[in-house]
């Protein structure tokens, strides 16, 4: 069970005072966060990408190449790399970088994104929105499992027997699909045999147990080793020493980040009682003490299948030095229990 954080790097202003930090201070920070979350053993730390005032990470492969030569083992991927609006070449060469900086620790996570402003800024058309993802999913492909690569679709310039450099140490470099639990981005994972991550931010994570088992089943048909497929999930959450604490300390920067975006989106209301609804056993929010976010994150191994738990956290702008105590207690606590909970549990079951 591997065990990592998310982190959307955003901007937006402090909810108790209303100021808000610059960009370059942001990026600062999650870097020392991202060197925290490798000294305390935790597995993986994921950046998002987006091109909004209210995020600092518009170029996630730069953000953790700074924290690269920091780091010793944790895994660094995007979270997710938008690619129906980015070139597949450029996003291969960027993490085959990283991941030569960072020894073969890189990863891409490539989804279609859940905001839309790369599409302008970068000149692509929104009513191609389904046919860029699948045909810069196919080229990104392509590029992984050949150094020379001949290529031609409907919306990028051709490539004809082309290298493409430099060449990641892993071979093959991980791609990741990400997804917010469309079904045809689950079956298109399990047709390519490639890792899936979950969007997993309400409602209960059991809802997402038959996509995990459709998951497996389509890989199976189209002849993958289902055991050596992970699935993982990306929820909201926060660790502190008592659970009352915790809630107390995440609600309000939860509250503004869930109402700005609903806001957008056209969603009710975020309140306390929603809040406290999804800090349930069966909700999907990873709010508590270490004992109390260890066993939903057990009960979410157990009866959905999950094999990566990636902590988002702050949705919203935290001080600094909570985020970091939240880390520490996931990788020092939450962790080393979720671990050795899972290893009985499989010995078990075997």
């Amino acid at each position: 069970m591997e065990i990592g954080i998310t982190s959307f790097v955003e901007t937006t202003p402090d909810v108790q005072t209303g100021e808000v930090m610059s960009h370059a201070q942001r990026l600062r920070e999650v870097v020392e966060e991202i060197v925290l979350a490798d000294q305390v053993g935790l597995d993986v730390f994921g950046i998002g990408e987006h091109h909004r005032k209210d995020y600092a990470a518009s170029s996630p492969a730069m953000v953790l190449a700074a924290a690269a030569p920091l780091t010793k083992r944790i895994r660094l991927t995007s979270a997710v790399t938008v690619l129906s609006s980015a070139d597949p070449v450029r996003v291969f060469q960027d993490f085959a970088t990283l991941d030569g900086i960072s020894n073969g620790r890189a990863e891409i996570m490539a989804g279609r994104g859940s905001f839309i402003e790369s599409f302008p800024l970068f000149g692509y058309d929104l009513n191609d929105y389904d046919e860029l993802f699948e045909e810069h999913l196919e080229l990104l492909l392509k590029i992984q499992a050949s150094e020379k690569v001949t290529w031609r679709g409907g919306h990028r310039p051709a490539i004809q027997n082309l290298g493409v450099y430099p060449r990641p140490v892993q071979n093959p470099l991980p791609i990741w699909i990400g997804s917010g639990g469309n079904q045809e981005s689950v079956v298109r994972a399990g047709l390519l045999g490639l890792p899936l991550m979950l969007a997993i931010i309400g409602g209960s994570p059991r809802q997402f147990e038959p996509l995990v088992q459709l998951y497996k089943k389509v890989a199976m048909h189209a002849g993958h080793d289902v055991s050596r497929l992970t699935v993982g999930s990306h929820s909201l959450g926060f660790v502190a020493e008592e659970t009352e604490l915790a809630a107390d300390t995440f609600f309000p920067s939860t509250q503004a980040g869930m109402n700005k975006i609903g806001r957008e989106r056209g969603w009710a209301h975020y309140n306390r009682a929603s809040f406290d609804a999804a800090r349930s056993l069966e909700g999907a929010l990873y709010v508590g003490d270490p004992e109390t976010v260890a066993q939903k994150i057990i009960h979410l191994r157990k009866q959905v299948g999950m094999t990566r738990f990636m902590m988002y956290v702050p949705i919203s702008t935290m001080p600094h030095e909570q985020v970091m105590r939240a880390i520490e207690l996931l990788g020092t606590e939450v962790a080393p229990r979720v671990r050795e909970e899972i290893t009985k549990w499989e010995a078990e079951t075997e």
